[in-house]
This record gives C-alpha cells, sequence and structure tokens, in this order.
C-alpha cells in the first residue's frame, strides 16, 4: 500500500499502470493504495472482475480494468477502451496480458510476486519512452520514502 501511495504522487492524468501478478499477488490492493496517494477513499475500491471497470472520482479519476474474465477479444469491443486509455484520468488495468492487440503501447508496468503470505516482490517497468523518462525519478522517490 505504501509503495503504490508514493508511486500515485508520481502519476497524473492519462497515464496507465498495468498490474501484472498471479491471482492473490495484491493488484486489488495496490490500487487501493494508488487510490490513496490521490485522496480517494480506500473502501470504495474494489476488484472490477465481473464488470470490468470500477469508476473513483478524485482530483484526479481511476478507471480500474480487470481483463481477468475476458474470454474473446469481441468482449472488448462493447467497451471503448481508448477514450479511457488515452483520457483525462489514470487508468489501472489487471490482467493487461488478456487485452492482446488492443493492449495500450505505452504504460507502467508493476508486477507483483508472492515471497510469502504477506510479502511481495515489486518490480516496475516503463514501457515506452514516455514512461522511461519518468522512471527513474519514480524510483528515487520510492526510495527516499522507504
Amino acid at each position: 500500500m505504501n509503495v503504490a501511495k508514493t508511486l500515485a504522487r508520481q502519476l497524473r492524468g492519462g497515464d496507465i499502470v498495468c498490474l501484472v501478478g498471479e491471482l492473490g499477488a495484491g493488484k486489488t490492493t495496490f490500487t487501493k493504495g494508488l487510490a490513496q496517494g490521490l485522496n480517494i477513499k480506500e473502501s470504495v475500491v474494489n476488484s472490477p472482475t465481473f464488470i470490468f471497470m470500477n469508476y473513483y472520482k478524485g482530483k484526479c479519476p481511476i478507471y480500474h480494468f480487470d481483463f481477468y474474465r475476458i474470454q474473446k477479444n469481441a468482449e472488448l469491443a462493447t467497451i471503448d477502451l481508448e477514450d479511457y486509455f488515452y483520457g483525462e484520468g489514470l487508468c489501472v488495468i489487471e490482467w493487461p496480458q488478456r487485452l492482446g492487440e488492443a493492449a495500450p503501447e505505452e504504460y507502467f508496468q508493476v508486477t507483483l510476486e508472492h515471497k510469502s503470505e504477506n510479502e511481495r516482490k515489486i518490480i516496475f517497468t516503463a514501457l515506452g519512452r514516455k514512461y522511461q523518462d519518468r522512471l527513474m525519478k519514480i524510483k528515487e522517490n520510492l526510495v527516499k520514502e522507504k
């Protein structure tokens, strides 16, 4: 949660964060931390597994996607992803690997791996120049606030 809160302070509207990890890795918990960092109540954040997207209103709104249950690309056609991916809010995507060709070209990837029941290894990756230029500053801030 603390790492996510710190990261949130470095993000801005129009950014995309893709969360990768197995079931139970902490993707939704990480999203709760992002929300807290953007002054959105953690209690409103829950996994949109069955509806694909939740919207959390704040100074920077969050569009929280969960594509775990996507079976076919045709299901994605019912959602105008471009409007969300490249709009004013922060896009948080769980299970981005299910998007296939509909995946954004540039984004921050946060990979969550189990170390133990209560510990996670968090790996940050920047895909695309927009995010590569900012990743070092984000990592510096994460180290400072640790």
